[in-house]
């Protein structure tokens, strides 16, 4: 198991939280997961994968784009249109 690192930190006037380098590396927009603990008193950040590059993600998937579902074969029925009712004199 890692390091552990415990220190004191306050909020600041606009309710951020700094997180010294040293504590946990990490980039802007990097993206964590937070929770509050209420039994134990304590916040709990977790850091979460980004967005990543889908383009990886789809050369690593091992079904073939061709042999996934084309869904629906036949066009979506369309209701008709209401008809115009017209006043006769």
């Amino acid at each position: 198991m890692g390091q552990s690192h415990h220190d004191t930190y306050s909020l600041d006037a606009k309710r951020r939280l700094p997180v010294p380098v040293s504590l946990a590396p990490a980039s802007p927009g990097d993206t964590f997961e937070a929770r509050f603990d209420a039994e134990e008193n304590e916040l709990v950040f977790r850091r979460i994968a980004g967005a990543g590059d889908w383009l990886a993600v789809l050369s690593e998937c091992p079904v073939s784009m061709d042999d996934l579902l084309r869904g629906r074969r036949a066009p979506a029925n369309r209701l008709a249109p209401a008809p115009l009712h017209t006043r006769r004199a």
